[in-house]
């Protein structure tokens, strides 16, 4: 990750609109999915479905990764940044913002139930 992204972290800890705990709040399918690791958050900065998936857990993560994806194109229009950069920018934040008992995916695409201790995150996430 460059300097520039790297500069652009805290500005991407609200790039996806709302919280995890926001959304959950929101919408209570997305807050039930969650609780029962249905879904996770990806190194990408988009909601990820474990397991097998019904046609309306993915139009749930459908919906909240397009209002990312606007939001990571609006961001990186104004920075300068790719899209992609603040993307995984947002990313490494949402997974270490996930709770214990949460999901999360780590870099080498492997599931993980947050414990405790930190999340296994991409080595460039400051």
């Amino acid at each position: 990750m460059n300097a520039r992204a790297i500069l652009l972290t805290a500005a991407a800890l609200g790039l996806a609109g709302l919280s995890a705990a926001a959304w959950a709040q929101r919408d209570p399918a997305y807050a039930a999915a969650r609780a029962a690791g249905e879904v996770g958050e990806q190194p990408d900065g988009y909601l990820g479905i474990v397991g097998a998936a019904t046609a309306e857990l993915r139009g749930i993560v459908n919906n909240i990764n397009i209002q990312r994806k606007a939001a990571y194109t609006q961001k990186a229009a104004a920075s300068g940044a790719t899209v992609e950069q603040m993307a995984f920018t947002s990313g490494c934040n949402l997974i270490a913002q996930t709770a214990s008992g949460e999901k999360y995916r780590d870099p080498s695409g492997t599931w993980h139930t947050r414990g405790a201790g930190a999340p296994i995150r991409d080595p460039r996430c400051v």
